[in-house]
């Protein structure tokens, strides 16, 4: 296995990543149209899944997130980047790959979270609501990502910089 595969592996799950949010968020938007009896069992399905079956993904999705997070934030310490979310959206002299690299990393764990939420709306509520699964994804993985991400990056800069002072 080659140096490029690993990349190229990764540049395909983060655009599948992607195109699954768009086609879910477009099948979604054509199923079930938007009105205020749709918004409310939105929410209402959202925070039933704490107390329903499969729980624990609750914590599997947030720890998964985590670990993609660890390596991630080192390595933008190391590197000397500033903060990941900020720099990525509103830096102009940060790299433009910026977001690409966070997607990459988060891919994965997305992609978890989708499949998860899937699974436990057949299980529960024997149908299935596309954009309800996105969103879950996004409470559950990506929020948590950038959230550590950031975190990482403080201690690990903190770390770094009292390692050098000694």
């Amino acid at each position: 296995m080659t140096v490029a595969q690993p990349i190229d592996f990764s540049r395909i799950l983060s655009w599948l990543a992607l195109a699954l949010a768009a086609v879910l968020l477009a099948l979604g938007a054509y199923r079930y149209g938007w009105s205020v009896e749709i918004h409310r069992r939105f929410w209402a399905d959202i925070f039933e899944r704490v107390h329903g079956p499969m729980s624990f993904r609750f914590y599997l999705q947030p720890t998964m997130a985590l670990i993609a997070a660890v390596p991630d934030g080192i390595r933008d310490t190391r590197l000397g980047h500033k903060s990941f979310f900020w720099s990525a959206w509103w830096d102009r002299s940060a790299p433009a790959g910026r977001l690409r690299e966070g997607l990459a990393s988060i891919a994965r764990v997305m992609l978890l979270g989708i499949s998860m939420d899937v699974i436990y709306q057949f299980k529960a509520l024997d149908r299935f609501y596309p954009v309800e699964a996105l969103m879950m994804a996004l409470l559950l993985a990506v929020i948590p990502y950038f959230v550590f991400r950031w975190i990482v990056e403080r201690v690990a800069s903190w770390w770094l910089g009292r390692k050098e002072g000694a």
